[in-house]
């Protein structure tokens, strides 16, 4: 069976393996305070184009989410984020369990704007009542998307703007941000995203290394004592080396950006291949996830040799599917794909 249902079934790049294995009987202070975790910070600070920027390692997507929320709002406030967002959705309420309200706002293919926001916040405080409300401190937005869409670089600058001028943050999930850096309409870079939220991460996990997420914190506001933070919330590793390595890894010699673009291009001939097919799309996704739909009977012929994700019923007789690209995945297998996708 050929899978292609996410982004996560293989386990690190060989290189990341290579190092791992290289430096394993070395000795190093433990909590992220070793030489391979300073370098890499070295190393993100610079892509980043932020000197300044504090940089922290955690083991996973949940863990930065409900560190970074938490150690940000004051009891009383929520972050607001699309009706699908990751933390809405898809996290078990990791957010409301650590005190604090999901504000989810109606979302297009994935997406809220700077309008929406600036009428969100706007109506809490025109409200009389308000003291009696979750009070929005924060924006949370994902680049790329659930639905594999992204945020233009104008989109980024305007919900910013919106979120310096109401007085709350901006917190951008980067669980698949390589993805997204790497689609062929991108029009932002990793210092545009830096210089336009007040913390963002960038994905280890979905991208090429073992586990992990780094964390960039670009406000110097909320800055301070954000490890008491990540111990707090179970994301501090004792080893936590295994995660500089696996950074400092992963941007040397752009090989964070490589290996995301073949995701893309792997994606790119599998839409495609749908594409010549003639089957339409649910959303317009660059990135590694696309969502044809198809009918039920072709569902059936692809997974016999294929996994893939089943993501809504779209009518009586088909279905919206996902086939998620990584940067592992191999030519021979989209090759097979795009072949049997032709066949139906």
């Amino acid at each position: 069976m050929i899978r292609f249902e996410c982004d996560y079934t293989e386990g690190a790049h060989p290189l990341i393996m290579q190092k791992l294995l290289e430096t394993n009987m070395e000795q190093t202070i433990g909590y992220g305070n070793d030489p391979y975790c300073e370098h890499a910070r070295a190393l993100i600070r610079e892509a980043c184009k932020q000197d300044k920027a504090d940089v922290h390692f955690l083991v996973g997507g949940t863990q930065a989410n409900t560190t970074v929320i938490a150690s940000i709002l004051k009891s009383h406030q929520g972050a607001i984020a699309a009706d699908t967002g990751h933390i809405n959705v898809h996290e078990t309420g990791a957010i409301e369990a650590t005190g604090h309200k999901v504000l989810p706002l109606t979302s297009e293919n994935g997406k809220i704007n700077a309008t929406q926001i600036a009428e969100y916040v706007d109506a809490h405080w025109a409200d009389s009542d308000h003291e009696h409300m979750v009070q929005p401190g924060m924006v949370y937005i994902s680049q790329p998307t659930e639905y594999g869409t992204t945020y233009s670089k104008k989109e980024l600058e305007d919900i910013y703007k919106v979120c310096q001028e109401k007085n709350i943050y901006l917190f951008v999930d980067g669980a698949r941000l390589g993805y997204a850096l790497a689609a062929r309409d991108t029009d932002w870079s990793l210092p545009d995203l830096a210089a336009n939220c007040d913390v963002f991460y960038i994905g280890g996990t979905k991208v090429g290394a073992l586990f992990g997420e780094a964390v960039v914190i670009t406000n110097p506001v909320i800055q301070k004592d954000f490890r008491y933070s990540i111990k707090q919330h179970g994301g501090m590793l004792a080893k936590g080396r295994l995660l500089g390595i696996q950074f400092e890894t992963l941007f040397t010699n752009n090989l964070y950006y490589s290996i995301s673009k073949h995701a893309i291009d792997c994606a790119m001939q599998v839409k495609e291949a749908f594409v010549k097919k003639g089957y339409s799309f649910l959303y317009e996704s660059s990135t590694n996830q696309q969502f044809p739909i198809i009918s039920t009977a072709d569902m059936e012929k692809l997974s016999s040799r294929y996994t893939f994700s089943t993501w809504e019923k779209y009518d009586d007789s088909h279905y919206v599917v996902r086939f998620c690209t990584s940067w592992a995945t191999k030519e021979e297998n989209v090759k097979a794909l795009c072949n049997d996708i032709a066949d139906l």
